[in-house]
């Protein structure tokens, strides 16, 4: 049997003595139960390696951290970041508007700046406001000129880009033009100024 006693019809002597036996085995086996009891569980792996799995949790809990933070920042650029600003902005403005008055009267400087800022499908005078801002952001930003010697005329009165070295590589075309161009007005003018002599 399971117990370690025999099995079936036994008389009280061999009884007796199995249970000695049993008490006696069980008195020679207390000091490794009281061993054993407060004892830790000893894990091992694949090739009996004792496993520590304390430091097995701090890897497990440092990568759930390091995913969690990866998914969070492809779930941040996944929704796109203007989209997120303009979300934080919203946040922001909601919080501002809680903080005002629940009665708007018409004195309230911050509703007319946002009713006047914001922009309606058929409004004739915002084609002319766009056209202003965009005046003054180009006035704001000047791009670079050419500082230096007066540079040759061209026929397009195209002035040289700020990186110009000052050397004229030209062919001598534009000069020729321009030479052309005097010589031909010079003669009209003369050709008026004898036509109207005898006058």
């Amino acid at each position: 049997m399971f117990s370690g006693v025999k099995a079936g019809l036994v008389s009280a002597d061999v009884l007796r003595r199995e249970q000695q036996e049993l008490r006696r085995h069980e008195r020679n086996n207390k000091h490794l139960e009281e061993e054993s009891r407060y004892s830790e569980t000893v894990f091992r792996d694949k090739s009996g390696r004792k496993r520590d799995l304390a430091q097995e949790r701090l890897e497990q809990r440092q990568k759930a951290e390091a995913q969690s933070e990866r998914d969070e920042q492809y779930a941040k650029w996944g929704k796109g970041l203007a989209q997120g600003r303009q979300q934080q902005q919203n946040v922001e403005d909601a919080m501002k508007e809680m903080q005002k008055p629940l009665a708007r009267y018409i004195d309230d400087q911050d509703l007319d700046q946002m009713l006047r800022e914001q922009e309606r499908e058929g409004d004739p005078m915002a084609e002319l406001i766009k056209k202003r801002k965009a005046k003054e952001n180009k006035e704001k930003k000047e791009k670079p000129r050419y500082n230096g010697p007066a540079p040759p005329l061209n026929r397009f009165n195209i002035w040289p880009g700020h990186r110009w070295d000052g050397v004229d590589r030209s062919n001598g075309f534009e000069q020729q033009r321009f030479a052309r161009l005097a010589n031909k007005k010079a003669v009209q003018e003369l050709a008026y100024k004898w036509s109207v002599e005898d006058m």
